[in-house]
């Protein structure tokens, strides 16, 4: 280190020191005596003062380049934040833009499958629909009807709503609209004989067009066993129609039923309306008279059926109950005096089977059969008599 000393009393800058050990190194001259140290704190030094010249000057000619092209670009636009908030927007817009393409695709798609969603809000048929499902149910019906139910709601029924477009919709659930009247004495009957009577109707009303095992096709039994069996053509009749169904000898005269093969009925419900009245032509005898249409929704008895179909039975019947001691009668038994019946939406090409065939909308173009020729019928019109409706086979204007 004492030579270190000595070499700096020389006077020798460290430039020149520094070019005499690049010559020594190059064999220019004869190397100084221990010059290694020095050497290699000056080079170090001179290295790192170039380096730091050289950063300097680059710094400045960076930081001039960076204040013009700051010159010529926007206030703000390369800070940081500022930038990172401005790109998060545009994320975002570009995200809702893209879940609104979704959407609307999705939209079209439903429109593709449904095009009547679109077509029933601008036909006024939406505003129609929520109407009348909204519409409060009917009051009993206590005399005929003057006229047809409206047509204002034309609409095909669902799985999930099997009444939809039906007047029925407002009518009463089942045997909840076969509604009694107040019995009074009549014909020589006491008011509790009569109040038997217009029971006894009712629960064969309610077995023979709406107890499921009825419908299913099954033998009637708890409605045959209100009927008089000494009547040859009441009970008698039936029970050989229902062994036996013929044109002549149909159990559907008296009974609603549906080929269990075939079709079922969907759901619980089936709609009633319609009312009973009772009177009497002689003494020891009260006739009972009813008027009442069924609509049945059904669907096809394979699996995953889901096309909806209805058939409306309309039936007016007349028993009689009467005093055993005065009129001959089993006791306690109805007999028939009268009974006629329609079918709407029932193929009666196939009468005389002894069921009810509705026809479903799918397959009403591709029918080998001809066309039935007879009038349209509104099978939901309770305002004239069955007896005077069409006896050809016909076509009904809804269902």
């Amino acid at each position: 280190m004492g030579k270190s000393d000595d070499a700096r009393g020389t006077g020798i800058s460290d430039e020149e020191w520094a070019r005499f050990v690049e010559q020594a190194a190059a064999g220019a001259g004869e190397a100084p005596v221990e010059p290694s140290a020095r050497a290699r704190m000056v080079t170090a030094r001179l290295r790192r003062e170039d380096e730091e010249r050289a950063a300097r000057e680059k710094g400045w000619k960076g930081r001039k380049a960076r204040k013009a092209r700051e010159a010529a670009e926007p206030v703000g636009w390369r800070t940081g934040p500022a930038w990172q908030e401005m790109e998060g927007r545009g994320k975002g817009k570009r995200r809702l833009k893209a879940t609104g393409a979704i959407v609307f695709i999705a939209a079209l798609a439903v429109i593709a499958v449904r095009p009547e969603l679109v077509i029933d809000r601008l036909t006024g048929k939406t505003a129609a629909r929520e109407k009348a499902a909204n519409a409060a149910p009917l009051a009993a019906e206590t005399a005929r009807p003057s006229a047809a139910p409206s047509q204002e709601y034309p609409d095909r029924p669902t799985l999930q709503d099997p009444f939809r477009g039906s007047p029925a919709r407002q009518w009463a659930d089942g045997a909840s609209g076969i509604e009694l009247p107040e019995a009074k004495p009549t014909g020589g009957l006491s008011r509790e004989q009569v109040a038997d009577a217009l029971a006894k109707t009712g629960r064969l009303l309610v077995a023979a067009n709406l107890e499921p095992a009825t419908l299913r096709g099954e033998r009637p039994q708890a409605a045959l066993d209100l009927l008089d069996p000494a009547q040859d053509d009441g009970r008698g009749l039936m029970e050989r129609a229902l062994a036996r169904p013929t044109k002549d000898a149909d159990p559907l005269a008296l009974f609603t039923r549906f080929e269990p093969a075939q079709v079922r009925v969907h759901g619980e419900v089936v709609k009633t309306r319609g009312r009973m009245w009772f009177d009497s032509t002689r003494s020891g005898e009260v006739l009972v008279h009813s008027d009442y249409t069924f609509v049945y929704p059904l669907v096809r008895a394979r699996a995953g059926a889901d096309e909806v179909a209805r058939t409306i039975v309309r039936r007016e019947l007349t028993v009689a109950l009467a005093d055993p001691e005065r009129i001959a009668a089993t006791p306690g038994k109805l007999r028939i005096v009268s009974w006629s019946e329609s079918a709407g939406n029932d193929d009666c090409s196939r009468d005389g089977e002894g069921y009810l065939h509705p026809m479903f909308a799918s397959e009403q173009q591709t029918r080998p059969d001809p066309r039935p020729s007879g009038p349209v019928t509104d099978p939901y019109d309770r305002s004239t008599d069955v007896s005077a409706l069409p006896k050809e086979c016909g076509t009904v204007s809804r269902s």
